[in-house]
């Protein structure tokens, strides 16, 4: 596969709230502050905002066009600034980086004012001797082992088996069609954090402000993937939450790993 340095892919988007129900629907993350406009109206945001799964699928989709058939293997994602319904995004993707069978892609979501709603980096595979290997997720040593309701080490999970429908709606909804031979796609993977941190831990109303992934295995339609989230730091002063995020097959394989940064503050 021929990459160069600065080869770039793009497109805009308007995003909707019908957008934020289907994908609430498809990732089971409920989160008021995607979904319920009385309740986003309360918090900072002041009106309902796209999950951050939702803006990763679309990065997904945006690699599929940059890469067609590279296989991403990490992903980090920050998330600045709220992007709401009714607002055009523009989603960007750029080569920064070739080294041996590997690239490393930067990638933004921006809204029309210029403000970046999501932007991080990816990895990517060009052929399977690209991919890494599993990795270990860094620990991050905590003073406080207690944050109102939130303890240190305390779990959440969910077993999750995605659908050939899901997929299928997931390509509708997102329009990434980078993806082949019954492999699930990375962002689907994501959205099982999504509805963990949205809906049980901390719960409904947290905000993701950042999130790392490794695809250590590839996962598949059709296994059950169950999900876990883990507290590994608590920082009251400023209602920040670090969680070890985890997803597994059925043989115990992991096909998803990273951590979560989340704000709990405004919680429904």
């Amino acid at each position: 596969m021929s990459v160069a340095i600065g080869q770039q892919a793009a497109f805009r988007r308007t995003m909707t709230q019908r957008d934020f129900d289907r994908f609430a629907i498809l990732s089971g993350d409920d989160n008021p502050i995607h979904v319920d406009a009385a309740f986003a109206a309360t918090t900072h945001f002041g009106g309902t905002v796209a999950h951050g799964m939702f803006l990763y699928s679309n990065i997904c989709r945006a690699l599929g066009l940059l890469l067609p058939g590279a296989v991403q293997f990490e992903q980090v994602l920050m998330f600045p600034n709220p992007t709401y319904a009714g607002d055009e995004v523009t989603v960007s993707v750029e080569v920064t980086a070739v080294s041996g069978e590997t690239a490393v892609i930067a990638t933004t979501t921006a809204r029309s004012n210029g403000l970046p709603g999501c932007q991080g980096a990816a990895r990517l595979a060009l052929s399977a001797a690209g991919v890494a290997g599993e990795g270990e997720t860094a620990v991050v040593q905590s003073t406080a082992t207690q944050m109102g309701a939130y303890q240190l080490g305390q779990r959440a999970s969910l077993t999750r088996t995605f659908t050939p429908d899901d997929v299928t709606e997931y390509v509708d909804l997102v329009g990434d069609e980078n993806v082949a031979d019954g492999r699930l796609p990375g962002a689907l993977l994501g959205s099982l954090f999504s509805c963990l941190l949205g809906t049980e831990l901390p719960g409904r109303g947290t905000n993701w402000l950042k999130q790392s992934l490794r695809f250590p295995h590839l996962a598949h339609v059709g296994e059950a993937i169950t999900a876990t989230v883990e507290i590994i730091r608590l920082r009251p002063e400023k209602h920040l939450v670090n969680l070890r995020t985890t997803c597994a097959n059925p043989a115990g394989e992991v096909v998803c790993t990273g951590e979560a940064l989340v704000l709990a503050k405004e919680m429904a």
